[in-house]
């Protein structure tokens, strides 16, 4: 029996909660997985009960440890987590109040507000953010005004995994890269911007102490362990942001390369060597942020709505469709079938456009257009709002030129939409094959809390990864490239003013 270290990795995602058990060369040993526990109580609000992401974890993990025969092999865990989600914890480690979900868009009055009163240009200079209703800052001020009671008990702001590790060991930590996603870090200069946040009328003091992803938190206590199956004397190590811990484990940490991370929501993640100062950049709805290897930094854009726009058309369609019958169908239509084009901004708008109040359409539809035309305008349409993403970031200075994209997430394993967007990009892009790459990138962090690793260049060194090329279908090429530059990058200019009156009546009482 092998007596080498196991890693655990815990994704705490958007659909669900995933507890991965790794080899060190990164080979699935066991997993489990259970759905995130959302409420959602009114229109445009969401969230989670703090309990209840804990209990659905511990349950996760315990599913995947049980499958074990040794126990005793497993060295360390740590937590990746959506990013713009908290629990906001008194002086006991309680929560006071439940984890405003991520996609909440409940606080766009304070996103107002805090333009009004620092500007969007002087947010974006400090935390290489553009203001935006999911981050941090603007749940903390949205509770300090509608839940001033349990605002006055708040000790700790903790993000999602944060907490999880919090309740794993009892330290309290952060890391940089969750902690840009707050709009309360000093990205350049690698601290809690205090005095930004002290003129928004918080206290410094309400957000965790800054670490390392991959530092060590200390071992899993005797309650965590009785309730998760892990052993005592794993380490708990400090995690990171989800899309951030799944590049590393591609190993996309170099300027150069692009991850495009496929989940409920999409990221377009390229590496920088320094934050990029052009205001234009946030302005557009562009965000930076710090990288789990420390040092290195990111630009990122990408769709709020990408996979959530599959479960969309599912869900009204019915459960019964499954996805091969969706694919099959939308994959014997042809490109652009009916001249049917979906805008998957059923959120608010994806960069380049900061617009909360934008929203989704179907476009050029005919009595003709059936299940399959209308599935595959969706996957036409997440193509195409990628290429549009990534076209404007690669126009700034300090972002190199694209050599390679690897692709990962739950999305890149349906071929046609890999196939739709190589060939709507007009090049290749390496799909990685591995499982679970953001919990492979947590449980590397895990490994270099427990020094299975000895830095992250050992760490990538260690993981095999296996890997298929997506080509473009080369006599399709010219009619996407028609396509995207004659209708598809005019969609959103066109039904912009129109979508604001909707959005105005809907505020109307």
């Amino acid at each position: 029996m092998s007596t080498l270290p196991l890693l655990a990795g815990v994704d705490v995602g958007t659909s669900s909660i995933k507890a991965i058990i790794f080899e060190a060369e990164g080979q699935v040993v066991a997993q489990a997985s259970v759905p995130t526990p959302t409420h959602y109580p009114r229109p445009n609000w969401a969230y989670y009960d703090p309990e209840e992401l804990w209990q659905a974890t511990a349950t996760a993990l315990r599913q995947a440890i049980q499958s074990l025969p040794d126990t005793g092999r497993l060295a360390s865990v740590a937590v990746a987590s959506m990013g713009e989600a908290a629990v906001p914890i008194d002086a006991a480690g309680r929560p006071v109040y439940e984890a405003i979900a991520w996609f909440d868009s409940r606080t766009q009055p304070q996103v107002e507000w805090l333009d009004r009163a620092i500007g969007k240009d002087h947010f974006f200079a400090v935390s290489g953010l553009s203001l935006q209703p999911i981050f941090g800052l603007c749940k903390l001020l949205w509770i300090k005004e509608n839940e001033p009671e349990a605002f006055a008990r708040i000790d700790r702001w903790l993000n999602i995994a944060d907490y999880i590790a919090y309740r794993l060991c009892g330290t309290p930590a952060t890391d940089y890269s969750l902690a840009s996603r707050t709009l309360a870090l000093n990205l350049a200069e690698g601290h809690w911007a205090e005095t930004l946040i002290q003129a928004v009328g918080l206290s410094p003091e309400l957000f965790a102490p800054l670490a390392v992803s991959g530092t060590d938190l200390g071992s899993v206590t005797p309650d965590a362990s009785a309730q998760t199956g892990l052993p005592v004397h794993a380490r708990v190590g400090v995690g990171g942001h989800d899309h951030v811990c799944g590049a590393l484990a591609l190993g996309v940490t170099q300027p150069g390369l692009m991850l495009n991370s496929l989940g409920t929501a999409e990221a377009v993640f390229l590496p920088l060597a320094a934050p990029i100062t052009d205001p234009r950049l946030g302005r557009q709805g562009y965000s930076q942020g710090a990288h789990v290897v420390k040092g290195h930094y990111y630009t990122l854009g990408g769709l709020y709505t990408s996979g959530a726009s599959v479960e969309w058309w599912r869900d009204i369609i019915g459960e019964a469709e499954g996805y091969a019958t969706l694919i099959a169908e939308a994959g014997q239509a042809p490109p652009g079938s009916l001249g049917a084009f979906f805008l998957p901004h059923l959120r608010l708008a994806n960069p380049p456009f900061d617009d909360p109040k934008g929203r989704g359409a179907f476009i050029g539809l005919t009595a003709d257009a059936k299940h399959g035309v209308l599935f595959r305008a969706i996957l036409e349409g997440l193509a195409y709002e990628s290429r549009h993403t990534l076209e404007t970031l690669l126009t700034y200075p300090g972002v190199m030129p694209l050599q390679t994209i690897y692709a990962t997430g739950g999305n890149s394993r349906n071929e046609l939409l890999m196939q739709i967007k190589a060939t709507v990009l007009n090049q290749a892009i390496t799909v990685a094959d591995v499982a679970e790459a953001t919990s492979l990138g947590a449980a590397m962090l895990g490994g270099l809390a427990a020094r299975v690793y000895a830095d992250v260049p050992s760490a990538l060194t260690n993981v095999r990864r296996h890997q298929r090329r997506v080509e473009p279908v080369v006599e399709q090429v010219p009619f996407y490239e028609q396509s995207f530059r004659q209708v598809y990058q005019r969609l959103y200019p066109t039904l912009r003013d129109l979508h604001h009156q909707i959005y105005q009546l809907q505020q109307s009482p």
